[in-house]
């Protein structure tokens, strides 16, 4: 089992879907960016903010391995960890459906940080009060 620090539940919008029915693949890293933004504003980071002061948090790399499909009105919740590696902090995202609790996805999201438009060793990840 994994050592979640965060959860969110959302629900499968209609407009989602492809013509097959079920979410089209790319509405997935919607999913996954919605709930790494309600995890930092959680820990009361602004990305508006960081922004202002010349911090950039980009996603510089994502893997995603597609388990089961979800479908119109389904509800399932993204649980995610994070792990400092290096220069990135690496969320690593799951997806489950409610209904089943089957993993429909997994992913590995690596965000890097530049200030002032210079890659940085990543040591604001460690003054922004995240759970490692």
């Amino acid at each position: 089992m994994q050592d979640y620090i965060f959860e969110i539940q959302l629900k499968v919008r209609d407009y989602e879907c492809d013509i097959q029915g079920i979410v089209n693949n790319a509405v997935y890293q919607g999913y996954l960016e919605h709930a790494r933004h309600e995890y930092l504003q959680s820990k009361l980071i602004s990305f508006k903010e960081l922004t202002a002061k010349g911090i950039l948090l980009m996603v510089s790399r994502i893997e995603m391995d597609f388990k089961r499909s979800l479908t119109s009105r389904d509800t399932f919740q993204v649980k995610l960890r994070m792990e400092r590696q290096g220069v990135k902090l690496v969320f690593f995202e799951d997806i489950f459906r409610l209904t089943d609790q089957a993993l429909c996805l997994k992913a590995k999201v690596e965000v890097i940080a530049k200030i002032n438009d210079k890659l940085t060793r990543g040591e604001i990840f460690d003054t922004l009060n995240l759970e490692f």
